[in-house]
């Protein structure tokens, strides 16, 4: 049966502690937003902005500014995303490309036995997989349901990610092995980008590029340990993450810059126990 781990505990193999989670809230919006990418709207003008993300490994600030503000209603909740770039690109165009060879940010949400993640570059192209923990979905389990099992999906076995100088196989996430579904889509998604500059043209310096999401309720159901719809009040743990392919001397530098709202300890974005916590509030923006 699916035991989840005590969240002090994962973080201690990370050499983090509760202390080092980000913490940000979500104001609730009287409409939902226009979804037009730009985020120039009262509400989120008002919104609880984030400060800026740090690389993930270390905690120093990223390179480029980014940020993150979330907003909520009955329906849904609503992420926007501020992106720092002078040279904004993406070549991917296919809906569950792997986006992360291209610069994108990214949006993970976790319940007790799973968690949800969408990427998206600048062109607006989506990636999207549901996660469960393995043990969720053995018999008897939380996921232990048609719709789940791995044979009948395009479900891949995983461990999480990393580089050789941050991540060895005594690093794991103590919990093991997920499931990751790629044919898995957050029904109602929706994601829209707006680029301050001119894509895929280096010959003048960008401002950036802005991203917005409306994830409905309903289909956030499925990571479950939430009771929807939401309440003030309610804390989810989000990963609010940002990816950045950098080149100097005509080399591209790998493993590709991390930054998140908190640091994770390790080159491994996959450890739900390190998302930064989300707090909804009742109070209006705007």
């Amino acid at each position: 049966m699916a035991v989840p781990l005590d969240p002090g505990s994962v973080l201690a193999t990370y050499g983090l502690t509760e202390a080092d989670l980000a913490r940000i809230v979500a104001r609730r919006t009287r409409a939902g937003p226009s979804l037009d990418g730009r985020l120039d709207e009262a509400a989120w003008a008002a919104a609880d902005w984030s400060g800026r993300f740090v690389d993930m490994v270390s905690g120093v600030p990223g390179l480029y500014d980014t940020r993150v503000a979330a907003l909520w209603d009955d329906e849904a909740l609503y992420v926007g995303y501020r992106v720092e770039e002078p040279f904004v690109r993406g070549r991917l165009t296919e809906r569950d490309d792997l986006i992360w060879y291209d610069d994108d940010v990214e949006l993970f949400i976790a319940g007790p036995d799973a968690y949800y993640e969408i990427e998206v570059n600048a062109l607006g192209t989506i990636y999207e997989v549901l996660h469960l923990w393995a043990d969720a979905c053995v018999p008897g389990g939380p996921f232990d349901r048609p719709e789940f099992d791995p044979r009948r999906r395009d479900a891949r076995g995983f461990t999480g990610n990393g580089d050789p100088e941050h991540w060895d196989w005594d690093g794991l996430h103590p919990r093991g092995h997920r499931w990751s579904f790629l044919d898995w889509d957050l029904p109602g998604l929706r994601a829209v980008v707006h680029v301050d500059g001119t894509l895929n043209d280096d010959r003048d310096v960008d401002r950036g590029w802005t991203v917005e999401l409306a994830l409905p309720w309903a289909g956030l159901a499925a990571i479950g340990g939430h009771d929807l719809p939401p309440r003030a009040g309610d804390e989810w743990r989000c990963c609010f993450a940002r990816f950045k392919n950098l080149e100097f001397n005509g080399r591209r530098i790998l493993p590709t810059a991390g930054w998140t709202l908190n640091r994770h300890g390790r080159y491994d974005i996959h450890v739900p126990e390190a998302f930064s916590l989300l707090t909804l509030s009742d109070e209006v923006a705007g």
